[in-house]
């Protein structure tokens, strides 16, 4: 499977398992994508065209990230057996923590299960 593919994969689509680093470094690449236009927008004076261009550009970002974020909770819940409803949880305050930390230092299912054959890899 061709890398841009793979991206699309990861960070677009709901099929198959990923692992708990994968879960963790394609989050933070998200953050980190949603974090540079705000941390701009901050930096320019308030009313100008540039600041309505970097707040577009945030606004943008954010909505991409937000699928993002579920599409790789639904592939991590995936990998740990669970349906990909309950990635939801991950817009209830205070749960969407403790949710966060269970998918990122709890194994995966080492054998294949009825989301995929194996871990990183599309169903």
């Amino acid at each position: 499977m061709s890398d841009r593919i793979q991206l699309s994969w990861l960070f677009f689509r709901t099929s198959g398992r990923v692992s708990r680093a994968a879960y963790f470094l394609g989050g933070l690449l998200v953050a980190i994508a949603q974090a540079f236009p705000l941390y701009r927008f901050t930096l320019v004076p308030e009313g100008t065209a540039e600041s309505e261009t970097w707040a577009l550009l945030f606004m943008v970002a954010f909505l991409g990230s937000l699928w993002s974020n579920v599409a790789l909770a639904i592939k991590r819940l995936h990998d740990l057996g669970k349906p990909g409803m309950m990635a939801f949880v991950l817009f209830v305050p205070v749960v969407s923590i403790v949710a966060f930390l269970v998918l990122c230092l709890f194994p995966g299912d080492p054998r294949p299960n009825r989301y995929g054959s194996r871990t990183n890899a599309p169903a």
